[in-house]
């Protein structure tokens, strides 16, 4: 009984990857690569019209933007010493940084979508949950980060804590406490923006996938139902 189950295990999954090849293959390339660039464009559309408004970062506990662990620690320090208010001033400041960054996003993600290839669309189609928001971090992420990075630095700049943070990251990471590219709030905020876009255009792709009916959108319906 036990060596007829595992024969029916891979042929099962096998039964799977035919299903999911039959569906590729039953639409138009055209077709794959539109439904993918909808999904593209609504995926980043939500992201950035959640993430980039007041409390959009620092009102969602998944992205919110934290000191750093040992900077953590040491805010906590601070605050029991009658200085809690400026350490909140900084956390604020860090993600109302992110929240301004975050439209300036909009132009290269719409521009990476128009440079996405039949090829890129079927690949996208037939890969993981996130396949289509990989495509966007490869094709965007450093331009992105680019031009977050004179947004953000204009954000922070105007925190009294910002220089002392520089300063005591810059040795903290030196020790090996934090990570060296935390050890610049604006380089640090910036790829924390990064990392909350990315996420919450991960999360719309999975509901697409997950259920396409709901989109509303026939031609999502086609390709991912």
């Amino acid at each position: 009984m036990q060596r007829r189950a595992l024969l029916i295990v891979p042929a099962a999954c096998a039964g799977l990857a035919l299903a999911s090849w039959a569906r590729a293959a039953a639409l138009s390339e055209g077709d794959a690569a539109s439904g993918i660039r909808a999904a593209l464009e609504r995926g980043a559309a939500v992201a950035i019209d959640g993430l980039g408004r007041k409390d959009g970062f620092l009102g969602n506990a998944a992205v919110r933007i934290e000191l750093p662990g040992y900077l953590k620690d040491g805010a906590n320090l601070l605050k029991m010493t009658g200085q809690g208010k400026q350490v909140d001033e900084l956390v604020t400041a860090m993600n109302r940084a992110a929240e301004a960054a975050v439209p300036a996003a909009k132009p290269l993600l719409l521009a990476a979508i128009k440079s996405m290839s039949v090829e890129d669309g079927l690949r996208i189609l037939q890969g993981g949950d996130d396949a289509a928001t990989q495509f966007f971090a490869g094709k965007t992420r450093e331009p992105l980060a680019q031009k977050f990075l004179p947004i953000v630095t204009q954000a922070t700049d105007r925190v009294a804590l910002a220089d002392k943070y520089n300063a005591v990251a810059g040795k903290a990471a030196g020790l090996g406490l934090i990570r060296g590219q935390d050890a610049n709030i604006q380089q640090y905020v910036t790829g924390r923006a990064l990392d909350g876009l990315f996420l919450m255009i991960a999360e719309e792709e999975r509901k697409i996938r997950k259920d396409p009916v709901g989109t509303g959108s026939a031609l999502l319906k086609k390709v991912f139902g």
